[in-house]
C-alpha cells in the first residue's frame, strides 16, 4: 500500500494551485507583489485569515498567539517561529487530523488533496522535514518546540526523533511515534504530478 499524505486548501485557492502549485505563505506574499514592509507579515501572528491583492487566501494562526507560544519555544522567539512556519508547505499524514482541520475550517469551502507521498519525496526529499505534532497549535499544554522540531526526512529515516531530542533537550520519542506533519520548504510547484485524489468540502451553514 502506497504512503499518502494530505493537504487542505481554501477552495478559492484552487486556480492558484493549478497554475503555480502549492506555495508557502511567504511565497504567496512574494508572488502577490507585496512590498518589503508588507512581507514582514510573515513574522507576525495572523489572528484572522488574510486575502492578498491577487485574491489568494492565507489561513489565520489563531491557535498559536504569541502569549501561548512563548512558554513552549526553545531558542526562538514567536516572530522567528512564525517566519519558520510561513516558509513551509504542510501536509498531514493522518486522516483523523484532516477531519479535525476541516472542522476548524468549516466556515469556508475547502479542497482536500491526497498526495502520493513516495513520489513527492522521491523528487523533493532534500527540502522535506517531518514534525511529531501539529506545529500550528500552541493551545492546551503545547509541546516544546524550536527549529529541531522539524526533522529532515532523511535524518528521520536514519535516526528517528534523535535530532529533535538533542536539539531541544527533550526526551527521545519512541521509534513507533509517527510523524504528524510532512513539510516541504518554500513551494511545491509540481504538486499536480503527485495528486491522486481531489475532494471538495462545502462550507457549513
Amino acid at each position: 500500500m502506497k504512503l499518502s499524505v494530505y493537504h487542505i486548501a481554501e477552495a478559492d485557492n484552487w486556480p492558484s494551485i493549478e497554475r503555480d502549485g502549492l506555495l508557502s505563505a511567504q511565497a504567496l506574499f512574494e508572488r502577490a507583489g507585496a512590498r518589503p514592509e508588507d512581507c514582514a507579515a510573515v513574522e507576525k501572528h495572523r489572528a484572522v485569515r488574510a486575502v492578498l491583492s491577487d485574491g489568494t487566501v492565507i489561513r489565520d494562526q489563531s491557535p498559536m498567539p504569541p502569549s501561548a507560544l512563548k512558554p513552549c519555544l526553545r531558542g526562538l522567539t514567536p516572530t522567528q517561529w512564525y517566519r519558520l512556519l510561513n516558509g513551509k508547505v504542510f501536509f498531514w499524514f493522518d486522516e483523523d487530523r484532516v477531519g479535525r482541520h476541516l472542522h476548524a475550517c468549516r466556515r469556508t469551502a475547502q479542497i482536500v488533496l491526497t498526495i502520493d507521498a513516495e513520489a513527492l519525496l522521491a523528487r523533493h526529499a532534500a527540502r522535506a522535514s517531518v514534525a511529531p505534532f501539529n506545529t500550528g497549535n500552541a493551545r492546551r499544554k503545547p509541546a516544546v518546540r524550536g527549529r529541531a522540531t522539524f526533522v529532515p526526512w532523511m535524518t528521520w529515516r536514519a535516526s528517528g526523533w534523535r535530532s529533535e531530542s538533542d536539539g531541544l533537550g527533550t526526551s527521545l520519542r519512541s521509534k513507533s511515534h509517527k510523524p504528524a506533519e510532512l513539510t516541504i520548504d518554500h513551494a511545491v510547484p509540481d504538486i499536480l504530478d503527485f495528486v491522486v485524489a481531489r475532494r471538495e468540502v462545502t462550507a457549513a451553514n
